[in-house]
């Protein structure tokens, strides 16, 4: 049970531009909605001697002087199409003050359940969109004297790497550390002049395919989901890594299979071995690939905003159980390598084209739930395998378990380096209920 005691709103703490920010391609197709993650600390003297509250209020209003855009809010822009502006008002980013009667060791092995959902704020997206705010932060006190920080950073703001920039910064001013590291705010680097070469396939963009026999989705979406946190050993990742590189041309010195590609490959099999498919069955893997360093030039180290592209690697359920783990990895890998600063150039220029982005969003215009269904039969992973997610030191020591809040659907699934540096991965995965049995199954016993 959590009890809320107070509500602050904390602003810049120097004048910042009052401006409409240009917001490109990638950011206009985003979810008007926050990616909630939760960080945990285990109690320390430094939460008893200083006030935590104070402590985060002063360092945000100093963040947000140098991430200024964070502190605004999304307006409808004049020109329709579902498209957004955002308003550098300087309005501000709450901070809601909780506590529970939980311990930390309460949460066990932090599996993403309501129990954690209710530490990070909630959102109604029915509220009027320039009336909700771009950061919501949540500091939860426990009986034990640790505390958690809840956070959701709007997607339209930031992807993966950029809110993970805006947490770091404002954790070294928290604690006095140096040196601190600016945005690169101007998102109109993402435009060029020169011609495309290339022209974009808007096929990648299709919505993902139904059960067979299903004139739609809705039968699906309406089914119950349960979430499995489970973690994979090095050696287990090295288990599955070697059997896909079984496959590898040895002829054309292709590179071994990565990790990812190889539990990708894995977690795919092996949902549509539990989800009991027909050999016929279409099913589809969606991911995203960041493309800062695909692009010519490369984006700057520091940009902030959106740079991930949406990647399909698809296949028959027959097909991809019958055929190895090397076969699907290297479906995995032939879609990642299809990001080019061609094809990216060439999907922004489709996507400012359109006349109407909103059917890449999951909520329409006024927050209720619609688009695109990546459950059963499809897939939609999320790897944190390549970002600095540890280390959130704001004062009172690093967190003990940073993860994702409990937003899941059918098929979302994140994969997760662990946080004590061992080489394994924890996977958080949403299923129907009646399928994740026989997922754990498949998932240890076919590796």
């Amino acid at each position: 049970m959590v009890a809320f005691k107070a509500t602050h709103i904390v602003r810049p703490a120097e004048p910042t531009p009052d401006e409409i920010l240009y917001l490109n391609a990638c950011d206009q197709i985003k979810d008007i909605s926050h990616t909630p993650t939760i960080y945990f600390y285990k109690h320390s003297e430094a939460l008893d001697a200083g006030d935590a509250i104070l402590r985060l209020k002063y360092s945000l209003s100093k963040a947000l002087v140098l991430f200024y855009p964070l502190a605004g809010r999304l307006n409808w822009a004049a020109e329709g199409g579902s498209r957004v502006e955002l308003h550098c008002n300087g309005k501000g980013v709450p901070i809601f003050e909780a506590e529970s009667e939980s311990k930390v060791e309460d949460f066990g092995d932090f599996t993403p359940t309501p129990e954690i959902q209710a530490l990070i704020p909630s959102v109604d997206y029915t509220t009027p969109i320039d009336e909700i705010p771009l950061v919501i932060v949540q500091l939860t006190r426990f009986s034990c004297g640790g505390v958690s920080i809840g956070l959701g950073v709007s997607h339209v703001m930031a992807d993966g790497p950029s809110a993970l920039h805006f947490v770091d910064e404002w954790a070294k001013i928290s604690r006095g550390a140096e040196p601190i590291v600016p945005p690169f705010l101007d998102r109109r680097v993402l435009e060029t002049d020169k011609p495309l070469s290339s022209t974009f396939d808007p096929s990648v963009l299709r919505p993902p395919p139904t059960l067979i026999g299903q004139e739609d989705n809705m039968e699906q979406r309406k089914k119950p989901i349960t979430v499995a946190f489970l973690n994979l050993t090095k050696l287990q990742i090295e288990k599955l890594r070697n059997k896909a590189n079984l496959d590898v041309d040895r002829e054309t010195n292709s590179r071994g299979y990565s990790r990812f590609e190889a539990v990708a490959a894995h977690i795919w099999r092996c949902t549509s071995k539990a989800r009991g498919h027909i050999a016929e069955q279409q099913t589809s893997l969606h991911f995203v690939a960041d493309f800062r360093n695909k692009l010519k030039p490369s984006l700057p180290k520091t940009f902030f905003g959106n740079a991930l592209i949406r990647v399909e690697a698809t296949d028959k359920s027959g097909s991809l159980l019958s055929n190895s783990i090397g076969t699907a990895s290297k479906k995995i890998r032939e879609a990642v390598e299809k990001v080019t600063d061609d094809t990216v150039r060439a999907y922004l220029d489709f996507l400012k084209g359109l006349p109407d982005v909103g059917r890449f969003r999951s909520l329409d215009n006024n927050g209720r739930p619609k688009g695109d269904f990546y459950g059963n039969p499809n897939l939609a992973i999320i790897s944190w395998t390549a970002l600095p997610l540890y280390g959130a030191d704001f004062g009172w020591g690093k967190e003990i378990h940073m993860g994702p809040g409990s937003m899941g659907f059918d098929g979302k699934t994140f994969i997760i380096p662990s946080h004590n540096g061992d080489g394994s991965f924890n996977i958080a995965i949403w299923l129907q209920e009646e399928h994740m049995g026989a997922f754990k199954k498949c998932f240890y016993d076919d590796i």
